[in-house]
This record gives C-alpha cells, structure tokens and sequence, in this order.
C-alpha cells in the first residue's frame, strides 16, 4: 500500500488509540478543551455517511483549535470519503465492514491536488 497518502485504515474490529476522547457528531467541539489537551487521538463519528457535521468538527479542531493529534473518522466510513476526510483533517478512518484496504488507500491517489484554496494554508501565486 502507499503509505505516502498519510492516512490510516482501521477495521471495525480494531480498537481505537488508548486515550482516545470519543465526541458524537452532535457535540461542539470547542467544549472540550482541557480534554482536547490531554487526548492524543479524538473519534469523530459519522453515524450515517450522509451525514457530514464530523467533517466541520475536524476543520474546528484543526484550525480553530489547533489540535495536533489524530483524528479518527469512525461510524458509516466509505471509501468515497477518504479524499475529502483527509482534507478536513483526519488522519485515520475506521472503515464500514466490506471496504478494501488497497481500494481505500487507492482513492487517496486519485486527485493530487484541490480546486479551492485552503483557508488554513497559504495560497500559492
């Protein structure tokens, strides 16, 4: 597999990091500061793949907040999400039951770029 797409797979039977503060994807995460702090991995859930508030949970964790440990995507985590999960923030997903490694790790590769500017990182002229 190509490591180089920085993103970790998990199977539904792998436990998370020990530590890991596990938020639902109701939960405002700017609440959770002094656990935040003391979290080096936060669970971010995604209950139904349509559902997309964990994706604006990560963009606050990572740029309003300034977390700096992992973010797991867990919950309904298809392959089809990989890309813009990664560009949110997370680091790892934890993957519906039936999705192939190599195919998930495969889409990270698809698009190596982005249409639209980053507003967390400085635009190239």
């Amino acid at each position: 597999m190509n490591r180089g797409n920085a993103m970790r797979f998990l199977s539904n039977d792998d436990a998370l990091p020990a530590g890991t503060l596990v938020l639902s994807n109701t939960d405002d995460v700017s609440q959770f500061g002094d656990a935040l702090k003391a979290a080096p991995a936060v669970a971010l859930q995604f209950p139904k793949w349509v559902d997309g508030r964990a994706y604006s949970q990560a963009v606050v964790l990572r740029g309003r907040l300034k977390y700096v440990g992992e973010i797991v995507a867990t919950g309904e985590v298809m392959i089809d999400m990989l890309p813009l999960l990664r560009r949110c923030g997370f680091d790892a997903a934890q993957l519906v039951d039936g999705q192939s490694l190599e195919a998930a790790d495969r889409s990270l590769g698809y698009f190596p770029g982005q249409y639209q500017a980053d507003p967390g990182r400085a635009v190239r002229t």
